[in-house]
């Protein structure tokens, strides 16, 4: 694998390049191994340290997970507008991961040799598409990346439920051209090639967009979650399926280098931070108090309380982890509210018997550090180079089953069964993919009996899209996806929680980010005529299609 990464690396280090002078210059090389575009795509998606700050900016924010260090609050959390750090999406995966994809589709097209590395291209392109009209609704799809191809340098705009009528088509189609006796995928960073649970992903993937516009399109949404689990590919069985990409240990910086370094996790990187004293990784009180309240026995696994101030700017390595003594004083957490500073309020502090005893041989470790601050952090299991990128996994297909027998679609269990397998399976992601500690069988059973799916339907359907919330702290674009269309877990706003004097761009949270301003320039027809089928404002307060709730 680690030449196959070294190769990935080597393609998105000049793919942008390559692919600009293959737009505009015949006379230069028109191949690249496919192979390799696709290793290039998978790498960015949670690779590209530019683009992934958008998480860290907005996503975490708008869906209270994270919040209390300068970037998550000051935009995210405070509600400001800023192109740049919006338009993060679009302007990083178009030119380069879509544009690889694209390319390589349509040169592998006609091949009859080349049928499985195709269908592998286009379930991953309408993977990397959701992510963008997931965030900014109608977007470039049918036309995008065709510049060099077919001369369309002012792709339109495709309204969002076009693409997503389009993503059930090739999806249905890619995984009905998939053949394990056909060519091999050599560039493949989740599954090894493995075609067999590529057709799972495929169908598992149509379930997850037949339920993202359950409430648009109701009819189609149960036409297409039906007709996935129906596919003779099947979906996903166990968590040994679970679509992950694979990254590899990369020491942290933050240098030019590692902004071009695809190789390792970089929203891992970006949640430890260059700077320990404002580490980014704070939680926010929505998600801790959710989780320690309902006695979550997942919750010391995710948020743990360290003395950081003995930590480098390259490693959580020296993290003094002061949580069983926190918890063993009884002393009160104070994670940080939604819209605040994490110095504001400041939490209640305490004198650490830990660091007393540390004190006595670290001549560094002062007064002032022996007294701690309480704000929960995200564990060091979390801030590691070579944690895998999130695509898809088996608990989420478990709570989509679960939503699907609530609302009446044919599935085969009942929706407790599948919202008890969800929730064991989310548990064991931690276990399988971040080695936090197993939750006992005892442990989980009191409880899944004391937060079960309630007496009524909408009960029920907050229970399930709440533990899916939890499931996608690692899924940040997923999770805020799946919160605005379900509606759960039902959070206020900064202003509710009494820090509206510091919104700067309105008072409720919002549900799309607006459009990279260029736009209005370089793609001025497609730009206005999306515009105008939102009233002819790009606001962050449209919700988009499939956004009804």
């Amino acid at each position: 694998m680690p030449a196959l990464l070294t190769l990935g690396l080597a393609v998105s280090s000049c793919s942008d390049r390559y692919m600009e002078n293959l737009n505009s210059d015949p006379s230069k090389a028109n191949s690249i191994d496919p192979n390799a575009q696709l290793t290039t795509a998978q790498l960015q998606t949670y690779g590209d340290l530019g683009m992934v700050e958008i998480y860290r900016n907005y996503h975490y924010a708008f869906t209270q997970q994270l919040m209390g260090c300068w970037n998550t609050t000051n935009y995210g959390g405070r509600h400001t507008q800023d192109n740049n750090e919006m338009s993060r999406i679009w302007t990083s995966f178009y030119p380069n991961a879509f544009k690889n994809l694209t390319d390589a589709m349509y040169r592998t097209a006609e091949d009859p040799e080349s049928k499985n590395i195709n269908a592998v291209l286009t379930i991953y392109r309408v993977y990397m598409m959701s992510l963008i009209t997931d965030v900014y609704g109608d977007a470039p799809y049918s036309e995008a990346g065709l510049g060099y191809i077919d001369a369309v340098y002012n792709p339109r705009y495709d309204t969002q439920e076009e693409i997503y009528h389009s993503f059930f088509e090739e999806l249905r189609e890619a995984e009905a051209n998939l053949d394990p006796a056909g060519d091999r995928v050599d560039g493949d960073l989740i599954y090894g090639g493995d075609i067999a649970k590529w057709k799972k992903l495929a169908n598992s993937l149509r379930l997850r967009f037949a339920m993202r516009i359950s409430d648009a399109d109701q009819e189609k949404a149960q036409q297409e979650f039906e007709d996935a689990l129906a596919a003779e590919g099947g979906i996903f069985a166990d968590g040994a399926d679970d679509a992950l990409i694979k990254y590899i240990e990369v020491a942290f910086s933050f240098g030019q280098d590692s902004y071009d370094d695809y190789r390792k996790n970089a929203m891992s990187q970006l949640l430890f931070g260059n700077d320990p004293a404002n580490n980014p990784s704070y939680l926010c009180s929505t998600l801790f108090n959710k989780m320690k309240d309902s006695g979550d026995p997942r919750t010391y696994s995710i948020a743990r309380f360290y003395c950081d101030d003995l930590m480098s700017a390259t490693s959580p390595d020296n993290r003094i982890d002061l949580t069983q003594e926190i918890i063993d004083k009884n002393i009160a957490m104070a994670p940080c509210e939604p819209g605040a500073y994490s110095w504001e309020p400041w939490p209640t502090g305490y004198e650490s018997d830990i660091m007393k005893a540390l004190a006595e041989s670290n001549p560094s470790i002062t007064r002032t550090t022996m007294e701690r601050e309480v704000e929960p952090k995200l564990a060091n299991n979390f801030l590691k180079s070579d944690n895998p990128g999130v695509v898809i996994t088996y608990a989420e297909v478990n709570f989509l089953l679960a939503e699907a027998a609530l609302k009446g679609w044919t599935v085969t269990g009942t929706k407790e069964e599948y919202y008890e397998a969800g929730v064991r399976a989310a548990m064991d992601f931690l276990t399988d993919n971040y080695g936090c500690g197993k939750v006992s069988d005892d442990d989980f059973v009191a409880f899944v009996e004391a937060n079960g799916l309630g007496h009524t339907d909408e009960q029920a359907k907050e229970a399930i899209n709440t533990q899916a919330w939890i499931l996608h702290f690692h899924n940040p674009s997923e999770c805020w996806s799946n919160v605005r269309r379900s509606g759960y877990p039902r959070l206020k706003s900064p202003k509710e929680y009494g820090f509206g004097s510091f919104l700067t761009g309105g008072d409720e949270i919002p549900v799309r980010l607006c459009y990279p301003v260029l736009e209005s320039s370089y793609n001025k027809k497609g730009y206005e005529d999306a515009l105008s089928r939102m009233g002819g404002t790009d606001s962050w307060n449209t919700p988009v299609w499939w956004d009804v709730y």
